[in-house]
């Protein structure tokens, strides 16, 4: 029996569930793969990568964990689920301060991305990207290290959290680096029951993040491909958190495997986040070009991540430069629009000219904060 929710936002994915079971996390380790799951690698040099993680149960009245003792890197995207006993969303806000006496604030925002409940349990998933304003470091007294929290309208039974920073990951405001996401939930009495938020689509170089949750699982299998982050158990619930980064476009379908020896529901959603852009690269530049005329097709550009694939998530500007190598000729002039807005990572240059003939013409790009790229050499000419 599924209950299930769906919205896509874009093509990258960041996959959330939640189960029954432990209170000490464990992680990160493979554990055994459940079938009709994606082949995802695990993580890519140079792309999106775990940083740091933590988590906890027991609470009753507030919801809160530090990074100890090691805390993340500002620049980071965290992702945090909350777990907690009951049937409606209680918690009232969100928010980060360092753990000293003081609570001094951090100020980033966590954006609720997921909310998904049933068989009395309940699960919210929230999203903070280019986390800034705490140190980085190791701080083994406790004063200094980050502390996510979560303040709730009522108390409860049992609840707590599992939290994850990782690097690589879009720096771009939550709504722009989030892609699709999607909720399900369910119910089983024995092995194997089957927890699946559905299929969505992702990006190449982005994060799938998954935790599962059950109120009377007695333990899930990992999805093939995902490395466990840690694992939560209490009287009152499993808990497993899990990553991969996917190593090229297409979807993914994040499937647990419940071990339930009696009735028992299970919940589990999926969310996106894609990776950072880092460079430019052309994907649209000229051979010959007549002078004085429209360069045509359009000169295009995209932002790129650390791995060379397309950072969607990039809407900044990128400016247009000419230089000229060697030959007899004085450069040529450059005319039409040289600085534009990339939409959806990509930058497009559609009235650029140059007035003077020659050979050994090149085109430079640059944009705030991203590594520069130039053009092949083309020539100004007779087509």
């Amino acid at each position: 029996m599924y209950n299930r929710r769906t919205i896509v936002g874009a093509s990258t994915l960041l996959a959330v569930a939640l189960a029954a079971g432990c209170r000490e996390a464990v992680g990160p380790t493979a554990k055994p793969h459940g079938p009709g799951a994606p082949l995802l690698d695990v993580t890519a040099a140079g792309g999106i990568a775990l940083d740091q993680h933590g988590g906890k149960l027991g609470e009753t009245t507030t919801i809160w964990q530090d990074f100890r003792p090691t805390n993340p890197h500002n620049g980071d995207a965290i992702v945090v689920t909350f777990y907690w006993v009951g049937s409606t969303n209680i918690i009232t806000k969100v928010y980060d301060h360092l753990s000293d006496a003081a609570w001094t604030p951090v100020g980033n925002t966590y954006t609720l991305v997921e909310y998904v409940t049933d068989g009395g349990v309940s699960m919210a998933t929230y999203v903070a990207t280019n986390v800034q304003n705490f140190p980085e470091g190791t701080f083994l007294n406790g004063d200094q290290n980050l502390v996510v929290h979560a303040d709730l309208a009522s108390p409860i039974q049992d609840g707590g959290l599992t939290m994850a920073a990782f690097t690589g990951v879009s720096g771009a405001v939550t709504a722009q680096a989030l892609g699709a996401h999607r909720s399900a939930s369910g119910a089983g009495s024995s092995y194997p029951t089957i927890a699946d938020p559905g299929a969505i689509a992702i990006d190449a170089g982005a994060l799938a993040y998954g935790v599962t949750m059950s109120n009377n699982g007695q333990s899930a299998e990992t999805p093939t491909g995902f490395t466990t982050i840690g694992v939560l158990t209490s009287s009152y619930m499993w808990v497993e958190a899990d990553y991969a980064v996917q190593a090229g476009a297409g979807s993914v379908d994040p499937q647990w495997n419940w071990y339930f020896n009696s009735p028992g529901n299970w919940l589990a959603s999926a969310v996106a986040l894609r990776p950072a852009a880092t460079q430019l690269g052309f994907t649209v530049q000229p051979s010959t070009t007549p002078p004085l005329m429209t360069i045509q097709p359009s000169v295009k550009v995209a932002a790129l991540d650390a791995l060379g694939n397309p950072a969607t998530s990039f809407n900044g500007s990128v400016t247009i430069a000419i230089s000229k190598n060697g030959g007899l000729l004085l450069p040529g002039t450059l005319s039409g629009t040289k600085t534009v807005t990339a939409v959806n990572g990509v930058a497009t240059f559609a009235d650029l000219s140059i007035d003077q003939l020659g050979n050994g013409y090149t085109l430079q790009v640059t944009a705030s904060g991203l590594t520069g790229a130039e053009s092949k050499s083309f020539n100004v000419g007779a087509l």
